[in-house]
């Protein structure tokens, strides 16, 4: 007998996260095309056909293989109260071993920020990380002038570890990063 895989589904008091559906494409290009002037700053340079139906095919099929071979954990965060699309998180770079970290990214249309629901995301994915996935550490690095994406950070409990040099390529060009941290064991003392 087969069994269906069920998909991962993280759900807060606002929100629910899921990996992303081939049906969600309509909904994910139409927020990153309205919000390209927002998220052009943050972000790095895009292909051609970022928001096409055939790229947007191989993310939802990468996605799948990341979650299964617990590699990343790419979600979209959608409301609660009426299915609508807000951004997406992704859990990434996930190591095993000695080190047992990942790294998180994330990205919100512009016209659902200020309204904490990434921190709530962020939060909701911290522990999938540090329950099921037995993490010890999840990382994440913004452009220091990102006030936004640092509240976000913070306020999910992650802490300002330091800085990296020319971490990222952002816009075209390489950028100096702040990076934070939040630990299952958090020891370091008051920030």
């Amino acid at each position: 007998m087969f069994r269906r895989r069920t998909e991962l589904l993280l759900k807060t008091e606002r929100l629910y996260l899921r990996p992303p559906r081939l049906s969600d494409h309509i909904d994910w290009a139409t927020l990153r095309r309205d919000g390209y002037d927002y998220l052009y700053p943050w972000e790095p340079l895009r292909a051609h056909d970022h928001l096409s139906l055939s790229a947007f095919r191989t993310r939802t099929h990468w996605a799948a293989r990341a979650i299964k071979a617990e590699r990343a954990v790419p979600l979209f965060v959608f409301r609660a109260a009426d299915g609508v699309l807000l951004g997406a998180i992704t859990l990434d770079n996930i190591q095993r071993g000695p080190a047992q970290y990942a790294t998180v990214g994330y990205w919100m249309g512009q016209q659902f920020t200020g309204h904490g629901y990434m921190s709530e995301a962020l939060q909701a994915v911290v522990a999938h990380a540090f329950g099921p996935l037995d993490l010890s550490r999840v990382q994440a690095a913004t452009l220091p002038e990102n006030a936004a994406s640092r509240r976000v950070l913070e306020k999910a409990g992650f802490r300002y570890e330091g800085v990296a040099q020319s971490f990222l390529q952002i816009a075209g060009k390489w950028r100096t990063h702040v990076v934070y941290a939040c630990l299952r064991q958090d020891r370091r003392g008051r920030g």
